[in-house]
C-alpha cells in the first residue's frame, strides 16, 4: 500500500474498507445464521439408543445393587428410582456438555475461517480498486499533462461502455473544446494584431514618404493628413469593434427593454448616406419586436447587419429588413444580394476577421461585423443564424429572448 499525507485517506482504501465491511457484515450474519440453526438442531435428550439398550443394562446393575443389599420391598422400589433418575441426569449432562464443545468448536472454527476470508476479501478489494481507478489514474495524468501549448493528450479510454469511459470520453471532448477555443485565441489576437498594425503601417508610410520629399508642398502635406486620418477612422473603428467584441463576450451589461424595430429604423436612416453611394434598394417590413437587452449592443448588433448588407453587395443590389415576434422571441432577417457564396463557408463568417476573399488586411471593414452579431446574441441568450440565397447573397437572422407587455 502507498502511503497518505496529512490524514487523508485516498480513494482506493475507502473503496477496499468498504468492500471489507460488507464482506464482514455478510459473513457476520451468515455466520450467526449457521450458529442458530446448528445449535437448534442440536437435541438436548438422549439419543434413543442410551435410553433403550444401554440404559436398561445400567439400570439393570443398579438393581442387582439394590438385591444384593437385601432391602425392604419399600427401600427396593426406592433404590430402583434413585438408579433411574441418575442415570437420565448423567445421560442428560453428556448430551448438553457434548452438544455445548460441538457449538464452541463451531464457532471458533467460524471465526477463524471469517478473519481469513475479510483479510482475503480487503487483499481482493485492494487489487480490484486499483483496477477501477486506473482510468481515474490516466485522466488525472492527462489533466496534469494539459496545458495551454500542450492540448492534444487524449485519454481514448478503451473498454465497456460505463461511467468510467462516459467520464473520460467527457474530458476529451473538454480537451477538444479548449484546444478549438486556444487556437481560436490564437488566430484572434494574430488577426487582430496584423489589423491594428496596418493602419499604422499605412500612417508611417504616409509620413516617411512625404516627409522624404525635399520640397514639401501644401497640398501634398494634405494629403498625406488624408491619408492619415483615413489610417486613423480606421484604426479607431476596429478598437471600438474590439472592445464591443469583448463587452459582449462578458455578457454582464445592462438590461432594459427596447424594440429591435425602432433600432433597425435608426440603423437604415443613419445607413442613407451609404445607401446611396452604393445605389442598393432597401425594402423595410418592421413590426415591433420588444426584447430584453443591452441597447448599446443590440443597437451595434443591427447596424452591423445593416452595414454588412450594405457593403457586401452588387451595383443596383436589394436589401430586405424585417422585424418581429416569433414563438416568443424578437427577431431580426436582413437579406441582401451579392455574390453566391458556397454553403460550407457560410458558417466561417462568424468568425473573427474571417473574409471569403481571404485577405484580413483588406480595407472595407473591419472583419468583426458578423462576429459581434453572434457574440451579442449568444450573451443576450439568442442565437444567429445565416444561409445562402440560392440567386446569390445572404440572409442573417437573429433572434433575441422577448419582452412581454
Amino acid at each position: 500500500m502507498k502511503l497518505w499525507r496529512g490524514g487523508r485517506r485516498p480513494v482506493r482504501l475507502r473503496l477496499t474498507l468498504v468492500y471489507s465491511a460488507l464482506f464482514l457484515a455478510a459473513g457476520a450474519a451468515l455466520l450467526a445464521v449457521t450458529y442458530g440453526l446448528v445449535a437448534q438442531s442440536l437435541s438436548t435428550t438422549p439419543p434413543a439408543v442410551v435410553a433403550g439398550s444401554q440404559a436398561s443394562k445400567y439400570v439393570d446393575q443398579a438393581l442387582r445393587a439394590c438385591k444384593a443389599e437385601n432391602l425392604a420391598p419399600a427401600e427396593m422400589a426406592k433404590c430402583e428410582n434413585l438408579a433411574e433418575q441418575s442415570l437420565n441426569g448423567v445421560s442428560k449432562a453428556s448430551v448438553a456438555d457434548e452438544r455445548s464443545r460441538t457449538l464452541a468448536r463451531l464457532l471458533d472454527y467460524s471465526l477463524a475461517a471469517l478473519a481469513a476470508l475479510v483479510f482475503a476479501s480487503a487483499w481482493l478489494g485492494w487489487i480490484v480498486a486499483g483496477r477501477a481507478l486506473r482510468p481515474v489514474h490516466a485522466i488525472t495524468a492527462a489533466a496534469r499533462r494539459a496545458s495551454e501549448e500542450n492540448l492534444s493528450e487524449r485519454i481514448a479510454l478503451a473498454g465497456p461502455d460505463d461511467e468510467l469511459k462516459e467520464l473520460a470520453d467527457t474530458f476529451d471532448a473538454m480537451l477538444a473544446r479548449l484546444d478549438a477555443a486556444f487556437a481560436s485565441q490564437r488566430r484572434f489576437v494574430a488577426n487582430a494584431s496584423h489589423e491594428l498594425r496596418t493602419p499604422l503601417t499605412v500612417m508611417r508610410t504616409a509620413i516617411d514618404v512625404t516627409l522624404a520629399k525635399p520640397g514639401r508642398t501644401p497640398a501634398q502635406l494634405e494629403a498625406m493628413a488624408v491619408e492619415v486620418r483615413h489610417a486613423v477612422d480606421r484604426a479607431e473603428a476596429l478598437i471600438e469593434a474590439l472592445l464591443t467584441l469583448a463587452r459582449s463576450d462578458r455578457g454582464n451589461g445592462p438590461r432594459e427593454r427596447l424594440d429591435v424595430a425602432v433600432l433597425a429604423e435608426d440603423a437604415l436612416d443613419a445607413a442613407a448616406p451609404a445607401i446611396r453611394a452604393h445605389q442598393v434598394t432597401v425594402q423595410a417590413a418592421l413590426q415591433p419586436a420588444a426584447a430584453l437587452g443591452d441597447p448599446v449592443l443590440v443597437e451595434r448588433l443591427v447596424t452591423n447587419l445593416i452595414d454588412n448588407a450594405i457593403r457586401h453587395n452588387v451595383p443596383d443590389g436589394w436589401v430586405q429588413v424585417a422585424t418581429g415576434t416569433r414563438d416568443g422571441m424578437a427577431f431580426i432577417d436582413v437579406a441582401n444580394g451579392g455574390p453566391l457564396i458556397p454553403a460550407e463557408l457560410v458558417p466561417s463568417l462568424f468568425e473573427p476577421f474571417r473574409r471569403l476573399s481571404g485577405r484580413s488586411g483588406s480595407p472595407d471593414g473591419t472583419g468583426l461585423g458578423l462576429s459581434i452579431v453572434r457574440s451579442v446574441a449568444i450573451a443576450h441568450r439568442g442565437q444567429a443564424a445565416a444561409r445562402q440565397l440560392p440567386a446569390g447573397g445572404l440572409e442573417v437572422s437573429v433572434w433575441l429572448p422577448g419582452c412581454a407587455g
